[in-house]
């Protein structure tokens, strides 16, 4: 199944919990929480309080994506009956098997995610203990970027390698995502889509969310 996980990081946070339910209206299947510290990215977007505001508040189960450094030290913050997953980075993790094995402890479903430059060779040791692979589709620290179109290439190399091992770690892919990609990436063997400014910036987030989720519907 095909899934879309807007982010709230695109979000209007004067009515957070409004734009929530928009989504969810519209069909969508996961909330993306964009957690950034001005560190290890270039900007800094909120903490685990306003993920928790919205526990009950909606279906939706969180995607969390934590763009920190030292994650090992708040993987607990994000915890809440509704976390389905946490992804770090592995460029940010110094004990990457380690952070993972914290994650699953939490009972949570682990994953990593990979900047665009990064080769998928990193998890070469730690892909029998993910359940997501995240593929950055832009460089990380801002919303509204331009698709980087080689990421559909080491999508379907991710694809291979899953294939060749016999595992089943869903495909994940973030940033500069839109209706007129979505096709060919999931053609490529992505399975959960994060769309943030192509989902809130829309006149009719119900309305765009739908299209959306149609079109995956479709795939």
């Amino acid at each position: 199944m095909k899934q879309l996980a807007p982010s709230i990081l695109s979000a209007d946070f004067s009515r957070l919990g409004d734009s929530v339910a928009q989504i969810e209206k519209g069909g969508a299947h996961l909330i993306h929480v964009d957690v950034m510290d001005g560190h290890f990215v270039p900007n800094i977007s909120f903490g685990a309080a306003v993920m928790k505001s919205l526990v009950g508040k909606t279906s939706m189960p969180f995607d969390v994506h934590l763009m920190i450094e030292n994650p090992d030290t708040y993987l607990e913050d994000f915890v809440t009956p509704q976390t389905e997953y946490i992804s770090v980075h592995a460029e940010a993790s110094k004990h990457l098997h380690r952070t993972i094995q914290h994650i699953k402890a939490q009972g949570v479903k682990a994953g990593v995610t990979l900047n665009p430059s990064t080769p998928l060779s990193v998890l070469d040791y730690v892909y029998e203990d993910l359940d997501l692979v995240m593929l950055m589709s832009v460089n990380p620290g801002f919303g509204g970027q331009k698709f980087i179109p080689q990421t559909i290439r080491k999508a379907k190399d991710l694809v291979k390698i899953r294939e060749e091992r016999g595992l089943d770690f869903k495909i994940e892919i973030d940033g500069g995502v839109n209706l007129k990609n979505i096709k060919e990436l999931s053609e490529a063997g992505v399975e959960i889509f994060v769309a943030g400014s192509a989902v809130f910036g829309a006149e009719d987030v119900v309305q765009r969310t739908e299209e959306f989720v149609k079109l995956l519907a479709d795939e």
